[in-house]
């Protein structure tokens, strides 16, 4: 029998497969060759080639949507409703129609509460594996690539119709299970508009940047304080932004190393709630907070002409954009009257929230007699909700006159000739979502400023490790060869894998326990065997006496 062979070799080739998967699922920055853009040379202090040497490098998650209480069915599912009711029907008042009724009625009831209970556990058992592989993305990347900062542009959960405690518990996943030694960007850091050197506090590669998405808060016709606030209370502040400064060693002109004043080139992080920019909003005085938020950061920025400030917008909703350009075409739908008439629903900002970023906080304009030339400061936009995602250029068209002081959008591919000094724009991506149906989707941005060009450059890359029945594949794949490794090991002591050198069945060995009687006559064979093996050697020795002295009768005779 060739069959115990056979299970051998195929757990040998079981373990060898194994092996190769998990070494891919864990280490699959390695094989796509995921790393931060640069130009730049990797720091000193690096020992690994796939560390980006740009100061400012981050990890760009969107919409991993976590799903919870609303995605199963009601807690009683779990149980046998079905028995319930059939026992109160049997212990009371009972017709002899309606007992042939319920005799009717049993099986069904209860072979229906069975596929209720197996939908539900199946369905929290997605839930879990889910949490894990998003988990598995997010620690997988930070380690490989060693990201500065960390961001996830909205979507966070996903439903804002969810209660309050589920909220908590959604909460509570994304922190402990998903995003785990993450931290949330504490109030005293988006409190106000804070300075810091960029890289002296190591800090930021462990909290998470989160951007509120419309699955969160809502849009705008949905948007409430109360909903906000517990947004605010658990993820962080939805309107708020960070300045880094370039330390003085890092800049250099003409030679020279440039001294740490208040000219140093600056990179400023925003971060804002673009739910509620349009219009009609449930709650006018939370859009009239993002608008004063937002022509704050305006006012704060240094003049359009200073080209050493940098701006990275993170937000939810994309910029708007004709159809046919990204997969999510412009789309708007409004509540009706009896709920208040708000926005219930959008794919984009409208063109005038989106004119009003570009044309504000970018400082662009279609005159050439405006500050800078209107061609405004240098930057990229961040979104998400578009979960195929999309890379586009904003742009005003280099013939004004003809064709007007409209933006336009363009493919990034096709961009190539409008990216230059002479024509106002800045680039948009929307970070394709992490979730598993879309292969586990990462953005890589890294940021650094050109001292020699007096600039800054932006430069975007992404990572994706596969959908979410691979990572379900590779780990079922290891619990099966894990089993079959300890059946193995438990096993094979008793015989059942015992083959020749040529794999051939040489029968099943099972040791058992001795006797005292076995024990004696064991010890009397033995003795036997002992005196047999005595006389043997004797009889050896006796027959090796040479033939002229062994004595024959005639020798005895004489």
């Amino acid at each position: 029998m060739f069959i115990i062979a056979y299970l051998r070799h195929a757990l040998v080739l079981l373990i060898a497969v194994s092996v190769a998967l998990t070494t891919y699922l864990y280490l699959y920055p390695a094989f796509h060759g995921c790393a931060f853009p640069s130009q730049q040379p990797a720091p000193a202090s690096s020992t690994r080639s796939n560390v980006s040497g740009a100061p400012f490098r981050l990890l760009a998650l969107g919409d991993p949507q976590l799903e919870g209480d609303s995605s199963l069915t009601r807690d009683e599912d779990t149980t046998f409703p079905a028995i319930a009711v059939l026992w109160r029907a049997a212990t009371g008042e009972l017709t002899a129609a309606n007992a042939e009724k319920l005799r009717g009625r049993v099986l069904p009831l209860v072979a229906k509460d069975v596929w209720r209970i197996v939908k539900t556990y199946r369905k929290r058992l997605d839930l879990l594996g889910n949490d894990y592989y998003l988990a598995h993305i997010y620690r997988t990347l930070r380690w490989w690539t060693q990201p500065t900062h960390v961001t996830v542009l909205g979507d966070l959960i996903g439903s804002q119709w969810v209660t309050d405690e589920e909220f908590e518990r959604r909460g509570s996943r994304f922190w402990n299970r998903v995003f785990k030694k993450g931290q949330r960007v504490k109030d005293e850091v988006t409190g106000h508009a804070g300075v810091e050197i960029l890289g002296a506090d190591e800090g930021w590669n462990s909290r998470v940047i989160n951007v509120a998405g419309n699955h969160d808060v809502g849009y705008a016709g949905d948007l409430s304080r109360e909903r906000l606030v517990r947004f605010e209370r658990v993820f962080g502040r939805a309107n708020w932004e960070v300045v880094f400064r370039v330390p003085k060693e890092t800049v250099v002109r003409n030679g020279e190393h440039r001294d740490e004043r208040d000219d140093s080139p600056e990179l400023r992080v925003v971060v804002l709630n673009s739910l509620n920019l349009d219009t009609p909003a449930r709650d006018s005085v939370i859009q009239t907070e993002t608008y004063d938020f937002l022509n704050q950061v305006i006012t704060a920025s240094r003049p359009v002409e200073d080209k050493s400030v940098g701006t990275i917008l993170l937000t939810h909703l994309p910029l708007h954009k004709e159809a046919g350009i990204c997969v999510d075409e412009p789309f708007f739908d409004f509540h009706s009257r009896e709920y208040g008439g708000g926005l219930k629903e959008q794919n984009h900002m409208s063109y005038d929230a989106g004119r009003g970023i570009l044309e504000g906080l970018f400082g662009m304009s279609s005159n050439p007699d405006a500050p800078g030339g209107g061609l405004g400061r240098k930057g990229i936009v961040l979104t998400g909700h578009d979960h195929e995602g999309c890379d586009v250029y904003h742009h005003l068209s280099p013939d004004a006159e003809k064709d007007g002081k409209e933006w336009k959008v363009r493919r990034w591919a096709d961009a190539a000739s409008l990216v230059n000094e002479s024509i106002p724009g800045v680039r948009e991506i929307t970070v394709r979502s992490m979730m598993g149906d879309y292969g586990g989707n990462a953005g890589l941005l890294s940021a650094w400023y050109d001292s020699q060009l007096g600039r800054w450059y932006f430069e975007y890359s992404t990572c994706v490790v596969g959908t979410q029945h691979i990572w379900w594949f590779i780990h079922i794949l290891d619990l099966i060869t894990l089993i079959g490794v300890m059946t193995y090991y438990f096993v094979s002591p008793y015989g059942l894998m015992n083959t020749d050198s040529d794999g051939n069945d040489v029968g099943v060995v099972r040791p058992r326990l001795k006797s005292t009687e076995d024990s004696a006559i064991s010890d009397q064979d033995n003795r036997g065997i002992g005196a047999s093996t005595q006389r043997a050697q004797s009889n050896e020795e006796s027959n090796s006496v040479p033939r002229n002295r062994r004595r024959d009768p005639l020798h005895r005779a004489l």
